[in-house]
């Protein structure tokens, strides 16, 4: 998605930064600084998904006095050479590269708003000295190397900054991230959170500690960090309305894939059928969900909480099980059974496309309403569970065969 520009130094020199804008062409900035392995193509990655989330983003090659163009991997080798430019690196002259990236970055014709900085090991370091010294409005640090050295300047920190550490970090150990902690507690402007049972680099995908579940959370957390202070605020609640109207209402499949990033999935975690990119799902859309819905389906809305980058909507789901509906209920010839089911979808969304959808339901519930599992003997229930979703005042405790023995017990 992007290229590389030249950046004028402050001594009259030129340097390269990776530069990743928004599809919209404008929007506001992010200064994004690499680990000590140069720009490489997990740097470049991130700088993509940025400008997908809405970002005009700049990489700015941070070794260049040294030797231009680094781009290393995480082998043996690699990481060898790459500790030796970190030990030569001069953070003031750093610093005052950065300072020049953002100044490229605001006289940019695609840059609208304010600007952030975002860093990852070595980059999160520079991230907070940052926050720190430069004129940014809110900063990211990602499992940042040595900060402790720079404790002193953390009082000088007057934007809001957010701090991802890892739990099992050797980088920073426990002594050093509970200083810092402690001197963070005085700042109202910083945010941290510790990963436990993580090592550091647990966000970057090709490195032996990446972390999935950590990386997904501390994703979540920055871009809540940076919608907040810096935009674009996008209307999610519209979008999920749109794609649900072409999934349900008009049926509409050629509609529903724009409404997606370009590589979206989808997961029905029950039985696991979704699909992974644009052609997997797009497939699964026109042959296996949209038509396969029978004509009297209905979702009842229970509520909808509305994130910086998710929603998570809870509904009832109600049909009648006129044709083999592949998605929900595979393999199982229609019975003519009328079901309601309570749902949980939590969609994800890059900017102002969706990313994801995890939806989730009680299978058994479907399963006995259908009548193909008998409920006797098993801590099941069938459309008795939809009920209560939409009326909290009906029994409670009915599948408890020891429900009875607390009644009239001390509470």
């Amino acid at each position: 998605m992007g290229t590389y520009i030249d950046i004028d130094s402050h001594d009259g020199k030129r340097f390269h930064a990776y530069h990743a804008a928004p599809a919209q062409g404008s929007g506001p900035g992010i200064v994004l600084l690499q680990e000590i392995f140069g720009i490489n193509g997990f740097m470049r990655a991130m700088a993509d998904r940025f400008a997908e989330e809405g970002y005009v983003v700049l990489v700015p090659d941070l070794f260049w006095r040294m030797k231009p163009d680094i781009e290393l991997g995480y082998d043996e080798a690699d990481f060898h050479e790459a500790l030796g430019y970190n030990e030569r690196l001069d953070i003031d002259l750093c610093m005052r590269d950065i300072g020049s990236t953002l100044d490229a970055l605001r006289a940019s014709p695609m840059h609208a708003g304010k600007v952030g900085a975002i860093g990852y090991c070595l980059g999160g370091k520079l991230a907070m000295l940052a926050a720190a010294r430069l004129d940014i409005d809110c900063s990211v640090s990602y499992y940042g190397v040595g900060l402790d050295a720079y404790i002193n300047e953390v009082p000088a920190i007057r934007c809001p900054v957010l701090f991802h550490f890892a739990g099992q970090d050797t980088f920073c150990p426990p002594v050093a991230r509970d200083a810092l902690l402690a001197v963070f507690a005085t700042n109202p402007q910083i945010e941290s959170h510790v990963y436990a049972g993580c090592d550091h680099a647990f966000a970057t995908p090709d490195r032996a500690h990446f972390d999935k579940p950590a990386a997904t959370m501390a994703y979540s957390r920055t871009v809540a960090l940076l919608r907040g202070i810096l935009g674009p605020i996008h209307d999610l609640n519209r979008l999920w309305e749109q794609h649900c109207s072409y999934e349900f209402a008009t049926r509409d499949v050629d509609a529903i894939l724009p409404t997606m990033v370009a590589e979206p999935y989808v997961n029905h975690v029950p039985t696991m059928t979704g699909g992974v990119g644009h052609d997997e799902l797009k497939r699964f859309y026109r042959y296996h969900f949209v038509n396969a819905n029978p004509e009297d389906t209905k979702l009842i809305p229970i509520s909808r909480t509305i994130g910086a980058d998710r929603i998570v909507d809870e509904f009832v789901f109600c049909a009648t099980h006129d044709r083999e509906i592949d998605w929900l209920l595979p393999g199982l010839e229609p019975t003519g059974k009328y079901f309601e089911v309570p749902m949980l979808a939590v969609v994800c969304f890059r900017g102002d496309k969706l990313y994801n959808e995890h939806i989730y339901w009680d299978q058994a519930s479907v399963l006995v309403q259908i009548g193909v599992l008998d409920p006797t003997g098993f801590p099941v229930a069938g459309i008795q569970t939809a009920k209560k979703m939409v009326d909290e005042t009906l029994p409670t405790n009915t599948l408890m065969r020891n429900w009875a023995s607390s009644e009239g017990k001390p509470i």
